[in-house]
């Protein structure tokens, strides 16, 4: 009997990246030069020759105050299992980049239906679409 895998999720890989996903991801800073590693929620698919990906910053660091574009997500929560975040955390949806797709480390997990849906309203608020 070949041992079963826990939960560890893959890398990118051959992976084909939609929207809706988390991913860890070199996202940049907002006010000085360099990347961290954060996880992201992919809003766009690959765009372009040279594949690059809308995201959406998501943190572990809760603000006091949160912002109309701001999505809490806990993992502890049925509908937000599939994310594979292991802290509750905020998509900070007002923090996008745009970031090459070999920027994207590993793939984490996806929102469900509901999240999506919250996010599409959320962003077209934010830009008055």
């Amino acid at each position: 009997m070949t041992p079963r895998k826990t939960s560890t999720p893959s890398t990118t890989g051959n992976r084909s990246m939609r929207p809706g996903e988390i991913y860890l991801a070199k996202f940049p800073f907002g006010d000085a030069p360099g990347m961290k590693l954060r996880p992201v929620l992919l809003l766009t698919d690959p765009v372009g020759v040279v594949p690059e990906i809308l995201v959406a910053y998501i943190s572990s660091v809760i603000p006091p105050q949160l912002l109309p574009s701001d999505i809490l997500l806990d993992p502890a929560i049925p509908e937000f299992h599939s994310t594979n975040l292991k802290t509750f955390s905020a998509l900070r949806l007002h923090k996008l980049a745009t970031i090459h797709c070999s920027s994207l480390a590993r793939y984490l997990g996806v929102v469900d239906k509901p999240a999506w849906s919250a996010v599409a309203s959320k962003l077209k608020t934010l830009l008055r679409l």
